[in-house]
């Protein structure tokens, strides 16, 4: 029989790595040139070290795939189209979460209706992998954050002198069959797993975020200069109006400045926003640096920008007393604050006073010293004016049954070394609500505009709850003794607010509120305008950061154009695909980041609970699954409770509350714990409940 005979043959009962056919057949130049020429004839593929027949084999019933979950003992298979393929651990073959794989399904899965199967080839392997370090037996592992059961066994000679305890990045140097024959070595050593920056430091690398810019992107920054007399020319000139900004006192990347007039009929509104795009031009190495990240990424006391400090926090930003190009909404409303009209104007503008939230509130509430009314003296008569319009907008918002969910976001503090000593709520003020309904306001308007004149544009799209998500958030508003019914197949948002508003302030506010939030689709960013169904608006979009966000960035591209009179047919032809591309790429970046920055929260919040332990806290449930529960305490930490911890056996009652023995927690019960653990490198803090006095 012929060496490519018995390649066949082999292959015929499951795809091979080259390395393994080598070892089966021996003779390594022989099937290494017999492989050649099948893959030349056709008759079998060759990807990213894996054989695979391309006819007449197991690789024509095969399902490219990505594993998307690794389990002790299985792992699941995300298709492109269709449910996700549960694989048992003795079909996962070494493939490792991230992998792109081949599955093959099993004729007849142990649950009815399920899709079940096994790896048959990593076809895109994925090397690299962040965790922590450590030894067991003599030898140096990784222990991989998103599969931390694993050890990943790093080579000696690989090792670049980690430490148990250390974080680390390692790239998987060689792959078997099985986990324990995987070697690794160390591209990067962190530091210390125990403490948040570095592990964040590796969150990351691992997310190929990074502070630094390629040269190319660096040297173009460089060159853009601060804007003078030439810049200013055709642009409305707005230097002698009273503009400035509200943002927090840390806050250098300054994108809006708004400016406001009252009269007999209403308010004129002035929503003035950096006009980055007159800097960072299509197809520019800034622009194409800018679409990769898609936003900046903000944690702790760090930003990763989505541009150069030169522009984000120099150039662009609407910095106090400097003048600035900005791209300006002009907005009137009536005496209700509804909008009778608007424009957008390119303009100079100079920033009277740079505002802090809590110093406005202050001034708000007749509580600022003399420093603070001496500060705010240049824009003083406008305060009041913003604080009336503002009680009109939210009084429409209100209405029109616009979905106000109460979630937690917490204000780290950290001391000089970068450690988390300090943890609280975030409060949001009505200086933070005023600025959040003027931005609305000019989002509104850009998205209008587009609409109307059928530009090509990136809309944030908000659509209403489906079927599946309404039945869930149906039983467990059955469950909580709560009205479950609507009047149609979905509910209307209307209907979602008044139930909002209902539990707002209740033990049960959390476990509904974040019910509702859950019951939703996920905003994104689509080039279709769908309206925003959580906002109640039909015209919405992202224009008021374009420091920090590409798609609004994108939409100052387009709308400038269409201010400066460029063809409908030319719009369509320059920005088409564009808005379609950077609304996908958008949308994934958006998502992408809020998972970094939720991962590094958490490292943040478990290293300030591990110098808190065996501390009793009050909290709430605020989850549950058959394994216990979750605790999320007033500081906005959150823990959970093993079931193991709580004596009898457990009994989940449809994913709203937990019995073990003679007890039973439901979501938004009060509870008193003990921190009993916590780990920074994997977010993760442990609670047991205190004892029966102290709840």
């Amino acid at each position: 029989m012929s060496i490519r005979s018995k390649i066949l043959r082999e292959l015929e009962k499951k795809p091979r790595r080259l390395g393994e056919l080598k070892s089966v057949l021996g003779n390594d130049k022989k099937v290494q040139r017999a492989v050649e020429e099948l893959v030349e004839s056709g008759r079998v593929q060759y990807k990213n070290g894996a054989c695979f027949l391309t006819r007449g084999g197991l690789a024509d019933a095969a399902l490219p795939c990505r594993l998307v979950k690794l389990g002790e003992n299985f792992a699941f298979a995300s298709q492109a189209d269709g449910p996700d393929i549960f694989i048992p651990g003795r079909g996962l073959n070494g493939a490792m979460p991230g992998d792109g794989v081949l599955v093959k399904l099993f004729d007849k899965p142990k649950v009815a209706g399920s899709l079940e199967g096994e790896v048959l080839a990593v076809t895109e392997p994925r090397d690299t992998f962040v965790g922590v370090v450590v030894a067991e037996k003599g030898k140096l592992f990784l222990s991989p954050d998103d599969c931390p059961f694993l050890r990943l066994q790093i080579k000696k000679s690989a090792a670049g002198g980690v430490r148990p305890g250390d974080k680390a990045a390692v790239e998987l140097l060689e792959r078997g069959s099985d986990y324990a024959d995987h070697r690794a070595g160390v591209a990067m050593r962190f530091g210390s797993a125990e403490k948040a920056r570095q592990c964040v430091r590796a969150l990351l690398y691992a997310a190929g975020r990074s502070r630094q810019f390629p040269d190319k992107v660096k040297a173009e920054a460089r060159t853009i200069a601060e804007p003078g007399p030439a810049d200013f020319k055709k642009r409305l000139d707005l230097r002698a109006e009273p503009i400035f900004t509200i943002d927090s006192a840390e806050t250098k990347d300054i994108d809006d400045a708004i400016s406001i007039s009252a009269s007999a009929d209403g308010w004129q509104l002035g929503v003035h926003i950096a006009d980055v795009s007159h800097y960072v031009r299509a197809g520019s190495a800034l622009d194409k640096e800018a679409l990769e990240r898609g936003t900046s990424v903000y944690f702790a006391d760090s930003v990763i920008p989505m541009l150069p400090r030169q522009l984000s926090n120099g150039v662009c930003s609407l910095n106090e007393g400097v003048d600035r190009l900005a791209f300006s909404c002009i907005i009137q409303l009536d005496k209700t604050g509804a909008i009778q009209n608007f424009r957008f104007e390119k303009t100079v503008i100079r920033s009277r006073v740079k505002g802090v939230y809590s110093e406005i509130n202050a001034l708000l509430a007749g509580a600022a010293d003399e420093a603070l009314v001496e500060k705010y003296a240049p824009v003083a008569s406008q305060l009041p004016v913003m604080a009336q319009l503002y009680q009109r907008l939210a009084a429409a918002r209100k209405a029109r049954g616009c979905i106000d969910i109460e979630t937690d976001e917490a204000k780290l503090v950290l001391d000089e070394e970068g450690r988390c000593v300090e943890l609280e709520k975030r409060q949001r003020g009505l200086s933070e609500r005023m600025i959040e309904e003027f931005m609305l306001l000019a989002n509104q308007c850009a998205a209008k505009l587009a609409r109307i004149h059928k530009l090509p544009f990136v809309y944030r799209v908000h659509e209403s709850p489906n079927a599946e998500k309404t039945e869930r958030l149906r039983d467990l508003l059955h469950l909580a003794g709560l009205n479950a019914s609507f009047k149609g197949d979905a509910p209307t948002v209307a209907e979602l607010a008044a139930l909002l508003d209902a539990t707002r302030g209740k033990p049960l506010e959390r476990a509904v509120h974040m019910g509702v939030l859950r019951s939703m689709a996920k905003a994104c960013y689509e080039p279709v305008p769908k309206g925003h169904f959580g906002l109640a608006l039909r015209d919405y979009a992202h224009f008021t950061s374009p420091i920090r966000r590409y798609p609004d960035l994108a939409i100052h591209r387009i709308l400038s154009d269409y201010c400066a009179g460029v063809s409908a047919r030319e719009l369509e032809s320059r920005y088409i695909a564009f808005a379609a591309e950077a609304s996908e790429r958008s949308s994934a970046a958006e998502v992408a980041a809020m998972q970094l920055e939720r991962s590094a929260d958490s490292c943040y919040k478990a290293e300030y609970m591990a110098t808190h332990l065996n501390e009793t806290f009050a909290g709430r449930v605020s989850g549950v699954s058959r394994h216990g529960f979750f605790v999320e305490l007033d500081n906005t930490a959150e823990g959970f409770v093993s079931a193991d911890t709580l004596g009898g056996e457990p009994e989940l009652v449809e994913g709203f509350s937990l019995r073990a023995g003679r007890r039973r927690w439901q979501l938004g019960d009060q509870v008193f714990v003990k921190a009993v653990a916590a780990n920074v490198a994997l977010g993760r803090v442990d609670f047991e409940l205190a004892d029966a006095a102290a709840e």
